[in-house]
């Protein structure tokens, strides 16, 4: 299978990501303080070199929301094109001028995970409750992230990667009481990458195979959440899967529910298959979680499949 260069672009940043680690790491006993600055600085380059040059970049800040109480410290913040020019240094950002924030950690361990969820929850509850289609009830407009150079579980007997799923499961158990305020992504540089989504409606009646799901569904009617480890499940993909390539490609993608210009570049990205195959865990919801004309709605089939960036598709990645 031939490569796309884009593939080659995501390495390259791989391997600079873990040169930056490794430079980082010698001095991170003398100067801590200095090491998580640049370590914030080095995911703020990828973002400027990959995201579109209007968006501004800004680094350590907290997000002002509409009653004037402000979030804990993020570390990096995407911020609206149209974004005031005179507020970009002011470190406190408004909550309707944000894209995405990020917490970052040069190090990753499994505290940083249970903190990081019970500020996406608290981060956004900041941004209000949208009404209007089930993408606007189920999913905050700040999308928020965890990004991190590398992991703590290097043992010979360790397993990073079940020990972050379990970790991101148990704290979005505890945490999160409405799927809008599920965290979006966590990218591991060293290691993988894991996305959140929403099925906004399953029933009886729309999935003929029931009785044969994996999970012990009800006969009710539901919503479902789920967080998504992105894989390569065949060995000549190998190649093309990075952590920072399917962070890239979904940011891409995410945003674009928000800004259309952006859907014809996220589209090419998401052809180029970056993210690779994905599986996970799933969480149950209420339809409750709905207000009461989305949800009437939804049930009487207004639902829509396979058109991408729809605020009524059945799927919202």
């Amino acid at each position: 299978m031939q490569s796309n260069d884009l593939i080659d672009f995501m390495n390259s940043a791989t391997g600079q990501m873990s040169d930056e680690y490794n430079r980082i790491q010698k001095r991170a006993v003398e100067d801590p303080g200095t090491t998580g600055d640049q370590g914030e600085e080095n995911w703020a380059t990828v973002f400027r070199n990959w995201l579109p040059p209007t968006f501004h970049v800004v680094t350590k800040g907290r997000i002002l929301g509409h009653e004037g109480v402000a979030s804990p410290q993020v570390d990096v913040i995407i911020l609206q094109p149209e974004y005031p020019k005179h507020l970009l240094d002011k470190k406190l950002f408004l909550a309707d001028g944000i894209l995405a924030a990020f917490e970052c950690k040069v190090t990753l361990k499994a505290l940083h995970i249970s903190d990081f969820i019970k500020n996406s929850a608290l981060i956004k509850s900041q941004a209000g409750v949208r009404t209007g289609s089930p993408y606007r009830e189920i999913q905050s407009p700040i999308i928020y992230g965890l990004l991190t150079h590398a992991h703590s579980w290097k043992g010979k007997e360790s397993e990073p990667l079940n020990n972050i799923t379990n970790a991101i499961i148990k704290a979005d158990e505890l945490y999160i009481s409405h799927p809008r305020l599920m965290p979006d992504v966590i990218c591991v540089a060293d290691l993988s990458f894991w996305s959140s989504g929403k099925i906004v409606f399953i029933s009886p009646r729309t999935l003929p195979d029931w009785s044969t799901m994996p999970l012990n569904y009800s006969e009710k009617e539901m919503a479902v959440s789920y967080y998504l480890e992105s894989k390569m499940m065949f060995k000549e993909h190998a190649l093309h899967f990075t952590p920072i390539g399917a962070l890239i490609t979904t940011l891409w993608n995410k945003i674009s529910y928000e800004d259309p210009s952006l859907r014809k570049l996220a589209q090419y990205f998401l052809n180029v298959n970056m993210v690779g195959s994905e599986q996970g865990k799933m969480r149950i919801w209420e339809m409750s979680i709905y207000s009461n004309e989305i949800r009437n709605r939804i049930v009487s089939g207004e639902l829509k499949q396979g058109e991408p960036w729809d605020e009524w598709n059945w799927s919202i990645p």
